[in-house]
């Protein structure tokens, strides 16, 4: 798989920096997520340049669709079930929902190793983001349900983008339709919801940092990563996202882990170096018969 693993996990160091970024506006938190893909789609598609127009097909088009209403679901289940559960739900519904969705739609059917290191993530993910004592909020059944909407967009996303790359589009401008068609979505919703608060020196900052940083760079990377990576094996490496994060929670802000969340870092940062880790080489049984011949 070369350095595509590699480039899917420097993804999610930058993804898992976002939260840190957040915290320096006083923004809502929706109005903070349309201005990030809108910076951020927009100068991916900038960066493809003509690219973006020999890439444009109906899927691409779908998956920019469902990158925008992720990010609707994904806050819409945060405000109803509390973080914790939220960002679980979502977060580590994806992995399994991309592997499913490769080897409904594609015939690509994740390894046996590849399920168990991604249920030993998404565990780990669990007991880090609940360790940390958020609690759940009021409409809890219709949040569940909305996060699993929104990890089966990432998923669908994430499955569209490595079909377009594996059939020779290149990945930036794979990335540049993507979100670009979800910056022109966006556009309006983060219209509706004001963009005053971009005009004071921190919040630019910040915004620029996420949507240049933490979706730009960031998705050109995980693009990279998907030409020699499966795509279910990227999903379940991006889990790398929480842990980043809540080291950052620990160092820059602050913050203690309780036993349980430094437990589940552990877990989840072995499990990501099983998943990472190249597959053996399969020999075919008939060709080890004839190589055992004298």
């Amino acid at each position: 798989m070369k350095d595509g693993p590699l480039a899917v996990v420097a993804a999610s160091v930058l993804w898992g920096t976002a939260g840190t970024a957040g915290l320096l506006v006083s923004a809502d938190s929706v109005a903070l997520a349309a201005a990030r893909l809108v910076v951020g789609g927009t100068a991916l598609a900038l960066l493809a340049g003509r690219d973006v127009r020999t890439a444009v097909r109906l899927s691409l088009l779908l998956g920019a669709v469902a990158v925008a209403a992720y990010q609707l679901c994904f806050f819409a289940a945060v405000g109803r079930t509390g973080v914790a559960i939220g960002t679980v739900v979502a977060i580590g519904s994806g992995p399994v929902f991309t592997g499913l969705l490769s080897w409904a739609l594609h015939g690509r059917r994740p390894s046996g190793r590849w399920a168990v290191a991604t249920a030993a993530a998404i565990c780990g993910c669990a007991a880090l983001i609940v360790g940390g004592g958020a609690r759940a909020g009021g409409q809890v059944v219709s949040g569940v349900l909305l996060a699993l909407l929104g990890g089966l967009l990432y998923a669908f996303y994430a499955v569209t983008a490595a079909r377009a790359i594996g059939q020779g589009a290149r990945s930036g401008a794979v990335m540049g339709v993507l979100f670009g068609g979800a910056a022109v979505l966006m556009a309006p919703v983060l219209l509706l919801n004001g963009v005053g608060w971009a005009g004071e020196p921190r919040g630019l900052l910040a915004v620029l940092y996420l949507g240049l940083g933490t979706t730009a760079l960031s998705y050109f990377l995980y693009g990279r990563g998907l030409r020699t990576t499966p795509v279910a094996t990227a999903a379940t490496l991006a889990l790398a996202e929480p842990a980043v994060a809540a080291l950052l929670g620990l160092v820059v802000l602050g913050e203690r882990l309780a036993p349980v969340s430094v437990a589940g870092l552990v877990l989840l940062a072995l499990s990501l170096v099983v998943v990472a880790l190249p597959e053996a080489a399969t020999v075919p049984r008939r060709e080890r018969e004839l190589e055992s011949q004298p």
